[in-house]
């Protein structure tokens, strides 16, 4: 005999079980999918990101072709060493939001600051050994509550030449009398100054067109000479080094006219003839130029020039503001000489740190 054959209602019950929907209406699996298509995959994530991203390399790689009107592209310029801090965040949101994209399009930024800004982070100094001649500049502000201190921290310096700009007629004394022991020779030339160990020959102020304020609040009583920069010519053992000093006109950031650099400007393509028509192979052009060697306003003076802290520096060597400094706009350049050390010095009561490096025939 055979047994009966199952019908419907005797079933497995887990064959008979209807196939429940999805609380949406539709079942899982279909859902599942639908969801996988709607999610953008890692490429697609993070648009905004990955556009940020492209500009700010743009803007790094293609600064020069930013316009200059109303100063736009010397403001970007001097802060441009500090674009690179919008590339961690910019990479900590790529990564939550696990755009491929966004951390592709980094590259191009984070490349370009590398080629631009990479080689300053390290020490780029020479053996001490190699060092003939040590100079310092620096911007000792009119406003400085304590000239006399100034003038005491600059003496132990050790350097062999030294390089003030801002003098008032009111602080002159004080230097003369605070630097005469250890500099025996100096001259003022307006409101810039060289105070030397070796002897000065040659000197003469140079026009830069430009006998207005200094930039610095007046203080009440304070008149300005109207002479902003100098040229002589220091006598080494080696031979003689021309010795440039200079003081360009002060930069704005206005509210109405952006960031105001004509004074500046005007100085700079003086001074930049000055410095193209000197004969002597060998000088230093010791100043504060108001802006950074990354400012094409500076271009003309620079050009031919190398700056000692690319060439020997160890860092970025920011002098100004003296509190917290975020630009480098006091200079040491130089030409026909090495530089074999860079650093900037400890404050003083100037608004503007003390730069110093060592040179090398």
């Amino acid at each position: 005999m055979h047994p009966p054959a199952r019908t419907n209602e005797q079933a497995s019950p887990a064959a008979a079980r209807p196939v429940r929907p999805s609380a949406g209406g539709a079942p899982a699996a279909p859902r599942r999918a639908v969801r996988a298509l709607a999610t953008p995959g890692p490429w697609k994530r993070g648009p905004v990101l990955a556009v940020c991203a492209v500009l700010l390399g743009l803007l790094l790689s293609l600064h020069e072709w930013i316009t200059d009107r109303a100063g736009l592209g010397s403001l970007v310029e001097t802060f441009l060493p500090w674009f690179g801090l919008l590339v961690p965040p910019l990479l900590a949101g790529a990564l939550w939001r696990r755009s491929a994209s966004a951390v592709v399009a980094l590259l191009l930024p984070a490349v370009t600051w590398l080629s631009l800004f990479g080689g300053l982070l390290g020490d780029r100094s020479h053996p001490a050994g190699d060092t003939d001649l040590t100079v310092v500049e620096h911007n000792v502000a009119a406003g400085n509550p304590d000239p006399a201190g100034t003038a005491r921290d600059l003496a132990g310096s050790g350097a062999d030449v030294l390089a003030l700009v801002e003098l008032t007629p009111q602080a002159v004394d004080t230097y003369e009398k605070g630097l005469a022991e250890a500099y025996p020779y100096h001259t003022v030339q307006g409101t810039v100054g060289v105070w030397s160990r070796l002897p000065l020959s040659e000197t003469r102020p140079i026009n830069i067109l430009d006998a207005g304020p200094l930039g610095a609040t007046k203080p009440a009583g304070t008149t300005w000479a109207p002479n902003r920069a100098l040229r002589t010519t220091v006598t080494t053992d080696r031979g003689p080094l021309a010795v440039y000093v200079a003081h360009l006109g002060s930069v704005r950031l206005m509210l109405r006219g952006g960031f105001w650099t004509d004074s500046r400007d005007r100085n700079a393509r003086a001074l930049a003839e000055a410095v193209a028509a000197e004969r002597n192979e060998r000088m230093v052009l010791l100043g504060d130029l108001n802006g950074t060697t990354d400012d094409r306003a500076l271009d003309g003076v620079t050009s031919g020039l190398r700056s000692v802290q690319t060439e020997a520096g160890d860092g970025f060597g920011f002098t100004w503001p003296a509190r917290f400094p975020v630009a480098r706009i006091d200079h040491i350049l130089v030409r026909g000489v090495t530089a074999t050390s860079s650093r900037v010095l400890p404050a003083t009561g100037s608004d503007h740190l003390p730069v110093a490096a060592g040179i090398g025939w």
